[in-house]
């Protein structure tokens, strides 16, 4: 067993610092040193596995199927293609022996490594390849049958079947590219697959109902995954999976019509076929879905035709029977299956003359686009009638109602009285309103088609929302709180939702001229009364960030106009007055007071960025005339920022994005307001950048690097400045200067981990990196000698010269200044220079872990 993990932990060694995500088996390439080559050439390392697996006891078997997996992800470049087809032979033959011989797969761990064995035979090799093995037909024909059996016993290890139809989806999805002479039978066990995977799911239904077990319907991720992988399965010999799904609605659905018109039948045998049904759904879509992953034929549009009849005749037959009972699973397949319809069917990439609508006329007199999209609609108002109270399907329903009005002019009425879901005196939670916002962006969207000018229209449309604000504001005036704080939240989620749709300065300026000044009060009065409150303090926060956010230059005010100030005043009232009330929580129970704090702290930096980078306020002239409110907002936001830890700008995505972008406005537009910064708070803003050069997060990462250019030039100048003896135009300069020579470790350490990253990882944002690297280079000359000497003496003597000549060649024609000219051609170069190191270490055999003395 010592044996076994020590091979293991070799195999599964990060060879080159990429530090893959071990939760993804997509394409994992084992990246073994060529030294090792000798090993993989020789045939009986991989037979000594397989002989093993066969050997010793099951309970020890696993380990040796995990090593397999990853010798069978070795790196191409390990071999030539004589080398590799021999390779893939011996792999084929030792899967063969095991599925031959299959008595140890019945323990669960075994089971579940084989799949992923699987798995790695298609995602490391290509079916050209596999095609052209000896025992490829038998092998082919042995996988199918393991699948097959092992879709059969869906209850047994469910985690596992991903990585057979993984197998399958990739097989399938590679026949329209294969260029052997060798059949590749496909033809014959994919609708096997197929079949297999449909009739398991439908014989699940009873045997769950029976026994009480899991419905696998409940983990809608692990479905739609599925559902993925089945839609390129299916769409293989599309012709027979037409047919069989035919065959199968048909009965289910014949069956459930009988069941309905019976006064006999009973609930349970109602409900197995409803989840029959709602599989067979879901399928539908996925495999219309599929459409995109093969050339479609006529006929094969025709076949679509036919299943969306029966789904849409099944829609008909469920929704006349809503108000006396509804099926939430079903509902929910539906609403997948019109999904994939509209992304496959509906849009100007469609030929109106498909034979899809050529059936639908036939079958149910919808002629055209025009007609489908009126069912959508229908069924979108029949959801939100009556399953307004069911968060998923109402979710669900408005974003296909989002989606559709992208581009489509359509009606919907809006009215509390008919979508529950719009009313706020119920007893449901206030984050139950979430819904809200997108059903208003989509009517928002709709709106504005026609609307123009028009603010008669306008007014008319926003009356419910106008008299709901009134008895908030009559509640707030006489202190009367009772479903006021309800009310609100509706109303803000509302209004987020028009504003997120109003992105022309037209119909901005019209909910912009509503809302200020008659309405503004009521939610600065919102934030001071409800600040512990993040139901109530979160939404009203971001419709403000959603107010201030210059999109699509809506708020391009004219030259004249205070609206700019206006509007930034106001935000950065609710800013202050917010974020000085979140720090001296005193009605929330300490356990819960950080989980408050971080739920608006990030909205409120979201709303800084917004404001700084919008470009419709003059801060200069603000400033000129004495205004503190940008003052107070930024102070505001330091003092936010010092109350959270280091790790938690990282661990907390929403809010990680939200800082690092309204940092990277900082030190790009408001550098003197940086410098003017306690040296406590200039430290923790550079170590928060340091920290943040090494997130997973690309946004993050690239936003420290914007940053730390902005930092790194602002830096540069000042000391040009100084060694020319001109007078700094601000104290404050001086001070900056003198915090950073007062600690050169952190612009020191910040040089180490860019150089780090772009030589010794998996660098995603290059471009990024190199931009600020060159200014640490300048302002760190010898530190940067020395770190380059390191690397070269960490390297085999034999690769030291060509090392050293990779850093000569990095600052080739190089001069000492931050010119766009000069950063470009660094930039070039660092290009060369990092492919060059890499060429250079791909064949050592030692020097691969010379990243320790960066550390």
């Amino acid at each position: 067993m010592q044996l076994l993990k020590l091979s293991y932990n070799c195999l599964n060694y990060d060879f080159i610092g990429t530090s893959t995500d071990e939760s993804s088996d997509d394409l994992c390439t084992v990246q073994i040193p060529t030294s090792w080559r000798s090993a993989f050439l020789d045939s009986s390392t991989l037979q000594l596995f397989f002989n093993l697996y066969h050997s010793i006891p099951p309970s020890l078997s696993p380990l040796v199927l995990s090593c397999l997996v990853q010798i069978a992800s070795v790196r191409r470049s390990l071999f030539n293609n004589a080398e590799r087809a021999k390779f893939l032979s011996h792999l084929v033959d030792g899967v063969k022996r095991i599925l031959a011989n299959p008595q140890c797969l019945p323990d669960p761990n075994n089971y579940h490594e084989f799949c992923r064995l699987l798995a790695r035979l298609k995602s490391n090799y290509q079916l050209g390849e596999l095609v052209k093995v000896e025992n490829y037909p038998e092998v082919i024909r042995l996988i199918a049958n393991f699948t097959v059996t092992s879709l059969q016993h869906w209850e047994f290890a469910p985690n596992s079947v991903h990585y057979l139809l993984s197998l399958w989806q990739r097989l399938a999805a590679s026949v329209p590219y294969v260029k052997a002479t060798e059949p590749h039978l496909l033809e014959t066990y994919t609708p096997e697959v197929t079949k297999a995977y449909i009739t398991s799911r439908l014989e699940s239904v009873h045997v769950i109902l029976r026994d009480g077990l899991e419905d696998p319907l409940d983990d809608a991720g692990l479905v739609q995954q599925q559902l993925d992988q089945l839609s390129t399965i299916g769409r293989c010999e599309y012709e027979k999976t037409c047919a069989l799904l035919v065959q199968l609605f048909d009965q289910a659905a014949q069956t459930y019509q009988e069941l309905l018109q019976s006064t006999n039948s009973s609930a349970a045998d109602i409900t197995v076929q409803e989840g029959r049904l709602t599989w067979l759904v879901y399928i539908i879509g996925a495999v219309i879905g599929g459409r995109v992953s093969f050339a479609s034929t006529d006929e094969q549009d025709a076949m679509d035709g036919e299943l969306v009849c029966r789904v849409l005749q099944l829609m008909n037959l469920t929704d006349s029977r809503l108000a006396q009972a509804g099926n939430e699973r079903l509902e929910l397949a539906m609403l997948s299956f019109f999904e994939q319809f509209r992304k496959i069917y509906i849009g100007d990439q469609v030929q109106k003359s498909s034979k899809l609508y050529r059936r639908l006329s036939e079958v149910l007199g919808l002629n055209d686009e025009t007609m489908v999209l009126s069912v959508f609609i229908g069924k979108i108002i029949t959801n939100l009638k009556y399953w307004g109270q069911c968060e998923p399907i109402t979710s669900k329903t408005l974003q296909l109602l989002n989606d559709l009005s992208l581009g489509y002019p359509l009606c919907v009425c809006v009215c509390s009285e008919h979508f529950s879901f719009l009313g706020v005196n119920n007893q449901s939670n206030l984050s139950d309103m979430r819904c809200r916002t997108t059903f208003y962006t989509a009517l928002g969207r709709l709106l504005m088609v026609d609307l123009g000018e028009d603010e008669d229209q306008f007014e008319q449309f926003m009356l419910p929302l106008t008299a709901a604000f009134e008895t908030v504001a009559q509640m707030l005036s006489t202190n009367t709180f009772n479903e006021q704080e309800r009310t609100l939240v509706g109303l803000v989620r509302d209004l987020r939702g028009i504003a997120f749709a109003f992105n022309a300065k037209t119909s901005f300026m019209m909910l912009f001229d509503w809302i200020y000044p008659a309405y503004m009060p009521i939610l600065q009065r919102a934030i001071e009364l409800w600040y512990h409150d993040p139901a109530c303090t979160t939404p009203v926060l971001k419709l403000m960030a959603e107010l201030v956010h210059n999109r699509s230059q809506r708020l391009q005010f004219d030259v004249s106009s205070p609206n700019g100030i206006l509007l930034f005043r106001e935000t950065s009232k609710m800013i202050t007055t917010y974020g000085n009330r979140i720090l001296t929580l005193g009605e929330v129970p300490k356990d819960q007071v950080y989980g408050v704090k971080l739920k608006g702290v990030s909205v409120c930096f979201a709303m800084l960025k917004a404001v700084l980078s919008g470009n419709y306020v003059n801060f200069g002239v603000f400033r000129l005339y004495g205004d503190d409110a940008l003052d107070n907002a930024l102070q505001t936001f330091i003092k936010l920022l010092l109350s959270i830890p280091h790790s938690d700008l990282l661990d907390y995505p929403k809010l990680s994005q939200s800082f690092y972008s309204l940092l990277e406005v900082l030190t790009q537009d408001h550098m003197n307001f940086i410098a003017s910064l306690e040296p406590h708070v200039v430290m923790y803003i550079l170590s928060s950048i340091s920290e943040g050069l090494t997130a997973l997060d690309t946004m993050v990462c690239t936003g420290c690097c914007s940053s730390l250019d902005h930092i790194v030039t602002y830096l540069f100048k000042q000391l040009s400045r100084s060694t020319k003896k001109r007078p700094t135009p601000m104290a404050t300069d001086d001070r900056f200067l003198h915090i950073m020579q007062q600690h050169p470790e952190m612009i020191q350490q910040m040089l180490s981990t860019v150089l780090n990253i772009i030589i010794f990882e998996d660098c995603r944002n290059q471009w990024s990196m190199s931009r600020p690297l060159l200014g640490l280079i300048l302002l760190n000359e010898k530190y940067f000698a020395d770190l380059r000497n390191s690397i070269v003496n960490s390297q085999p003597p034999e690769k030291q010269q060509a090392m050293h000549l990779c850093f000569e060649n990095l600052m080739e024609g190089i001069e000492r200044n931050l010119l766009t000219k000069n950063r470009d051609r660094f930039t070039q170069n660092l290009s060369v220079f990092r492919r060059e190191v890499n060429d250079s270490m791909k064949n050592s055999t030692y020097g691969v872990n010379s990243n320790d003395m960066m550390s």
